[in-house]
């Protein structure tokens, strides 16, 4: 099992549910010191009970003003952060023939402004690991969905890949501090939000399967962590096709051609 040299302190948000709880269980078996974020407070209590190492954070991370009081909280409980890993978020997909920007707002909130918030709050206390001579991670959970556009995926896949974006943008401009970024682009997770999807999901991993695929990652400082390979190295390759080919590839995928054939 991959883990770090010395234990770390690790932010991690979206924790009560899928990757998020399969990563918080790991790493809190691991013995770092990790402050758990989820919205159900009941849900990560039970998630932290009798785990001195495991400290509660109820948050909902779409709540700009609550995410900057969590730094507040954060640096009592465990001081400065060596990882900060924004994994909360949603999925829901776009009915273009009933354009519905409710439900834009609905993804994008927690995916990219929530990671955004975390970001904001995070980073005074990854400035202070820094200053203690130690190392210091931004992690997000992005999708490989970011590295294509797909079918009913507007939405979510454009937050996704705005979260891409922003954080390898960031990433340039925190070299000079020490600070490193991490994205993590999944493929399909057996997840409660998986679950809900009604197409097939090819090559799809387990939960804990992703939690040691990104812990691995992680460790070994990798900037991309994606996953699993296979997969992924495919939807990349599609997504640098000329953009007429890309087309006529994604058209096979949408669920009017896939009625009519």
């Amino acid at each position: 099992m991959s883990t770090w040299k010395t234990p770390q302190r690790i932010w991690l948000t979206g924790a009560t549910s899928g990757i998020g709880e399969a990563l918080a269980r790991k790493l809190i078996a691991q013995g770092h010191q990790v402050v758990l974020s989820a919205r159900s407070a009941e849900a990560l209590e039970a998630l932290s009970q009798s785990h001195p190492n495991a400290h509660s954070l109820p948050l909902d991370i779409s709540d700009r003003q609550a995410v900057l009081k969590a730094s507040n909280d954060i640096r009592e409980q465990i001081g400065a952060l060596n990882l900060a890993f924004f994994n909360a978020g949603t999925c829901e997909y776009l009915n273009a023939q009933q354009f519905d920007m409710d439900l834009v707002e609905r993804v994008f909130k927690p995916n990219l402004f929530g990671t955004l918030y975390g970001v904001e709050a995070a980073l005074p206390l990854l400035r202070a690991a820094r200053k203690e001579g130690l190392p210091a991670r931004l992690a997000a959970t992005s999708s490989a969905s970011a590295y294509l556009p797909l079918p009913r995926a507007e939405a979510y896949g454009a937050s996704k890949a705005a979260i891409s974006y922003f954080l390898e943008s960031l990433r340039l401009d925190l070299d000079q501090e020490g600070i490193e970024v991490s994205l993590i682009h999944p493929g399909f997770v057996k997840t409660p939000l998986t679950e809900r999807n009604d197409f097939p999901m090819p090559m799809q991993v387990t939960a804990e399967q992703a939690a040691d695929a990104i812990i691995a990652g992680l460790v070994k400082g990798r900037l991309d962590i994606h996953f699993p390979r296979r997969f992924t190295y495919l939807v990349k390759l599609l997504g640098i096709l000329p953009p007429a080919l890309r087309h006529q590839i994604g058209l096979r995928m949408t669920r009017s051609q896939q009625e009519s054939s």
